[in-house]
């Protein structure tokens, strides 16, 4: 029998080490920059109970939810009755998990859990790996990693004006240049909604405007009219959806617009008042763009709303957030605001890898190699190498005393810049052969020159 080739389920990938040495290079920017603003580290587990994800994404996202089948015989508590009734009635009784969705809503519930320890205002970042049941395409994953920030316990806009900050520092950290954070507020696509003379249909509005970018203008139209928007709020849609011009431009304009809606002069002011902070903070480019067409689909934002594209790159949005006013309330916790936002790490390492954006010297994870000769080459070289490694040169002995040329080709082959001759004539003279395996070129050292110029 032909023994079956291994495979992976679709949408996931595996990381070998000159992909994982990246990864860490992006998430290591992240990090230190969420630490450098107060936020704290925190991990959740990977499944939840479902009855903490569903409901939390809209009907679309409990379908891409991945559940998992009860453990033992998860069959035991159905009947021929359950499977009749269909898949609605069924999926309780045969699975109580799920695989977490995105880090905001276990946030959330941790947050429930753990309000008696937590001092608030609480800012967290979480760095995890997220699931959904999608259909796989380019930049589009099944299993992928994200980069979380939020505050939770304040409604201060300086939380917002701090986001976009981050935003710039992590992408100045990893040398993206050219990008725009289009920003927007729930509470002016509400207004919006109101001044055409369609209240209340927020959700349906923002769904088909979110596809802008997809479908286009027009088909956009066509959409609000199957989602029960009358002729004339279309035609006023109309005007609206086309704005254009400077920040100030625009926030004018929404301000005139938007003059008889509670709801959408709040928002512009809130906008308005973060462009004030980011003043404050002498922020000069922030690459801020407001933009009355974004509309996130998530449906618990409340306030502000953010997306992050890189331009002129064949991938979409690479970073996304917004306020929410209760993300707590669906757990029992009502009243806790709260602003947040996610880098999506498999994009940025797509976009970076598509600009060449990666530091050729950051792939190296073995500095110096040591050539094994033979028996007392392999003992001295043991005792140098513990000496290196104490010095914090990232460094490693070829494990058996090979050819030439076999050790050689390993260490080209891992890229490792320098390796040491470590010979008999060597160890009686405490003078070693240092290669640069890049130039060619060999010089005769000590091991504290060597420490020296490796470090």
């Amino acid at each position: 029998m032909a023994v079956q080739k291994p495979s992976i389920p679709k949408g996931t990938r595996d990381f070998g080490p000159e992909k994982m040495v990246r990864r860490n290079y992006i998430f290591s920017i992240i990090r230190s920059v969420f630490e450098q603003f107060g936020y704290m580290p925190l991990e959740t587990p990977t499944m939840e109970n479902l009855s903490v994800l569903t409901g939390k994404y809209g009907d679309e996202g409990d379908q891409l939810i991945f559940k998992m089948l009860n453990s033992g015989d998860y069959l035991k508590k159905t009947s021929v009755a359950d499977y009749e009734a269909g898949s609605k009635t069924l999926l309780p009784k045969i699975a109580e998990k799920g695989l977490r969705y995105d880090l905001t809503v276990p946030f959330a519930r941790y947050v429930v859990m753990n309000r008696n320890d937590i001092t608030f205002p609480f800012k967290r970042y979480q760095i995890q790996p997220v699931w959904r049941a999608d259909r796989p395409q380019k930049g589009r994953y099944r299993e992928f990693f994200q980069c979380d920030a939020d505050v939770v316990g304040t409604d201060s806009l300086i939380c917002e004006a701090e986001i976009i900050q981050m935003i710039n520092k992590v992408f100045a950290g990893l040398n993206i240049t050219d990008y725009s954070i289009k920003m927007n507020n729930r509470k002016i696509l509400s207004g919006i909604v109101e001044t055409i003379g369609a209240p209340g249909k927020e959700t349906d509005f923002c769904v088909a405007i979110d596809k802008l970018d997809k479908i286009g203008f027009d088909k956009v139209l066509e959409e609000l009219a199957e989602r029960g928007f009358s002729e004339d709020a279309v035609e006023q849609a109309k005007p609206i959806l086309k704005m254009a011009g400077s920040n100030e431009e625009l926030l004018a304009e929404s301000k005139e617009l938007l003059a008889l809606s509670a709801d959408g002069s709040k928002g512009v002011e809130e906008l308005e008042e973060i462009f004030t902070y980011l003043k404050k903070f002498g922020v000069e480019d922030h690459h801020v763009d407001f933009d009355l067409t974004l509309a996130r689909g998530l449906s618990y934002y409340t306030g502000a709303i953010f997306e992050v594209k890189v331009n002129n790159v064949s991938i979409g949005s690479v970073s996304g957030g917004g306020r929410y006013d209760n993300l707590t309330g669906v757990f029992g916790l009502p009243d806790v605001p709260g602003v947040g936002f996610s880098f999506g790490v498999d994009r940025i390492y797509d976009v970076m890898e598509e600009l060449d954006l990666f530091p050729k010297d950051n792939l190296v994870t073995t500095q110096l190699m040591i050539v094994n000769f033979d028996e007392e080459s392999e003992t001295h070289g043991l005792g140098l190498l513990a000496q290196f490694r104490e010095a914090g040169i990232k460094s490693e002995i070829f494990p058996s005393s090979a050819k030439l040329k076999k050790q050689m080709n390993y260490a080209n082959k891992k890229s490792i810049p320098y390796v040491l001759m470590v010979g008999s004539e060597e160890i009686a003279n405490g003078a070693y052969t240092l290669k640069n395996m890049e130039s060619g070129a060999q010089d005769k050292l000590s091991v504290a020159e060597i420490i020296e110029r490796l470090k």
